[in-house]
């Protein structure tokens, strides 16, 4: 993770429309795979079927959310299993997302997500990493 890859989020992409979250956030550029449907386990004599995931690319993100762009519309209050990644040579983030809205952007969709707090995912750490490109000391 490098201070370029990151800046103060200050430029609006939909003009007209309320901000609604409460943290800073960074502009950043991040990748993030969000598996859409659950692999099945396998039962006997059957083979497993995969799961889905789509991955977005990352417009802006703070301790407790993110807005994507997708090429796919995302459902509305989806808890979806998440996998962040800030840099090339750093280990992803494994968290859990709630979708909070999803509305068109072009071809496209933009995307808010809430992180969960969940003691099963990196929680903490994302917090972590973030406050720390936020503090430029």
């Amino acid at each position: 993770m490098k201070d370029t890859d990151y800046t103060f989020g200050t430029q609006e992409d939909t003009p007209g429309e309320r901000d609604n979250r409460s943290h800073y956030r960074l502009t950043a550029r991040a990748q993030i795979m969000l598996e859409t449907e659950a692999s099945c386990p396998e039962p006997r004599g059957v083979p497993v079927t995969s799961g889905r995931e789509v991955e977005c690319c990352v417009r802006d993100m703070s301790t407790t959310g993110l807005r994507l762009v997708s090429h796919e519309r995302i459902e509305l209050g989806a808890l979806l299993p998440a996998s962040v990644s800030l840099s090339n040579d750093s280990e992803p983030f494994a968290l859990t997302v709630e979708v909070i809205w999803c509305r068109p952007h072009g071809t496209d969709y933009l995307v808010g997500l809430s992180i969960v707090e969940s003691e099963q995912t990196a929680h903490i750490e994302w917090t972590e990493a973030v406050a720390i490109v936020m503090d430029p000391f």
